[in-house]
């Protein structure tokens, strides 16, 4: 079947989100794939902000907008719930968080074409709100602030062990399953996961371009990697090996602080190198992004890593509680 002929259909989880939903969507409608080929299911939990008005207008709008209902919240029950309606041959998932270029759907199908592989997507573009939430997106997108994923910093095509946030074509679903909705995060890096464990692959292009709207203050970025840290020990119990190495350098960083704390020569050479390579890649920034930078984002470095390691030890110290009680 011609590329131009494939129904997609297009899964937007999303809770509280009325600005950035607005946003994403407009993206997607304003891309060059033939409208009536396209359908986007908005999975919304339960949102009590101003979402469901934003997405009423959108829906009265175009036919091909259509709301679900997701009483459980989460994200993977969003997907599965997307999945399980759709009415498409490939379906892609898009981030409420998210914008897409106006070749972005057209691409994905050209590459699941093209390769045959199970799952394609691109590389991931950090945006931010202002100067905190510029800063924030220089550090994200960063190798010492996310350790640097190839759909972060990726320059040429390759397989890859995930990409964020996928098209698939609708067989996949059928031949390992759908999300599992245990994981209320880390849940699209444990479907690549199983992917590749049946024999199955994951490719990127830098061709397929996505635009990530950060967090724009500190309390919310420690927030969200708070939780990023602590579902990662949720994943190892619930999904083994399903997680990189680079997904627990925070926990040994906060670990070390911890541990080395009683011996202070220790400590010191832990907090020096710490504040070494922290200054070394905020300079980098700077010198690449403008010099003002350079005052704050050692700081958003800071949280980044602190946040997401005390998440995982949170983590630890509960799932050893519960094999305790076990």
């Amino acid at each position: 079947m011609d590329e131009k002929n494939k129904l997609i259909t297009i899964i937007v989880p999303c809770r509280n989100e009325e600005k950035p939903i607005v946003k994403c969507l407009d993206s997607i409608i304003s891309n060059n794939y033939p409208k009536h080929r396209i359908e986007i299911l908005i999975v919304d939990g339960m949102s009590n902000d101003g979402t469901r008005n934003a997405l009423e207008r959108y829906i009265k709008q175009y036919s091909f907008i259509k709301l679900l209902h997701n009483a459980s919240k989460n994200v993977p029950t969003a997907l599965n719930i997307g999945i399980k309606k759709a009415r498409g041959k490939i379906i892609m998932r898009m981030d409420a968080h998210a914008t897409c270029k106006d070749n972005y759907i057209s691409s994905c199908v050209k590459y699941l074409n093209k390769t045959g592989a199970d799952n394609v997507g691109g590389v991931i573009e950090h945006m931010g709100s202002g100067f905190m939430g510029k800063a924030i997106a220089l550090a994200q997108k960063c190798k010492f602030g996310l350790g640097g994923a190839k759909f972060r910093s990726a320059k040429k095509e390759q397989y890859v062990d995930t990409v964020f946030p996928g098209c698939w074509p609708r067989k996949v679903f059928d031949k390992y399953g759908y999300f599992d909705e245990k994981l209320i995060r880390n849940q699209d890096i444990e479907f690549n996961s199983r992917i590749r464990k049946g024999g199955g692959e994951v490719f990127l292009t830098p061709e397929i371009k996505l635009y990530y709207h950060c967090r724009s203050n500190l309390k919310d970025l420690w927030l969200q990697n708070f939780r990023n840290g602590f579902w990662n020990i949720k994943t190892t119990k619930i999904a083994p090996g399903s997680l990189s190495i680079r997904h627990f350098v925070p926990l040994l960083f906060v670990a070390a602080l911890l541990t080395t704390w009683i011996i202070k020569p220790l400590w010191m050479a832990v907090v020096a190198s710490y504040v070494l390579c922290n200054l070394f890649f905020s300079l980098e920034l700077a010198i690449k992004n403008g010099f003002t930078y350079f005052f704050i984002i050692p700081l958003v470095f800071l949280v980044l890593h602190l946040s997401y390691g005390l998440g995982s030890l949170v983590g630890v110290f509960t799932l050893v509680k519960l094999n305790h009680k076990n």
